[in-house]
């Protein structure tokens, strides 16, 4: 064991750095989520890699025999979190976790869910609301862009009481930037296209 203060990387890098269809989905990632680095999808990749270990292990014990005991309170344990953190459907059992994609891990992270929810009109600037601490989580200032939002949590999503942003006049506000937008093209007197938030 290593010296229990030192911080230790909570993903794994890919093995073969020079993959031209990896490094392409990475990219793609990166642009349609808008992460800051590659380090954040790898981590999702981490996160995805760890669940299917241990569903593909709690499957082994399945077949051998059935649920029971330690195994059995192991596998609702993870199905539950899975669940509370809308990963996983209801009704889902452990062959569900083997479906799992990135993109399920990278939907749950506040900085989308801050975008889908309307308040920024970018990804990139739900990441800058969120790291200049104007989001809170159930009452909670929250400055993680990669925190992963709870079912519960989700509908507790909106602007910090201290920050500037919880006015409803501010001019960033998403609903305030259409208005502009539309009042601009109405002194202009064309109908303008660039309305999609």
């Amino acid at each position: 064991m290593g010296y229990p203060g030192k911080n230790r990387k909570s993903y794994e890098t890919p093995k073969h750095p020079w993959q031209a269809a990896r490094i392409a989905s990475e990219v793609e990632l990166i642009k349609a989520y808008g992460l800051r680095n590659k380090k954040e999808v790898w981590k999702a990749h981490s996160n995805l890699k760890n669940y299917r270990e241990l569903a593909r292990k709690l499957l082994a014990e399945s077949t051998k025999r059935t649920l029971s005991g330690h195994v059995k309170t192991d596998a609702d344990n993870i199905l539950n979190h899975l669940k509370r953190y809308g990963l996983l459907k209801s009704e889902a059992g452990l062959d569900e976790i083997l479906t799992l994609q990135v993109t399920n891990f990278l939907d749950r992270r506040l900085q989308t869910q801050v975008h889908k929810q309307g308040l920024a009109n970018t990804l990139k600037q739900a990441r800058q609301f969120i790291v200049h601490g104007h989001i809170s989580v159930g009452g909670r200032k929250i400055t993680v862009p990669g925190y992963i939002v709870s079912m519960d949590e989700e509908l507790g999503m909106s602007y910090y009481g201290n920050s500037p942003l919880f006015i409803e006049d501010h001019p960033s506000r998403p609903a305030q930037v259409v208005k502009e937008i539309v009042q601009e093209s109405a002194k202009s007197g064309k109908p303008d296209t660039k309305t999609e938030v």
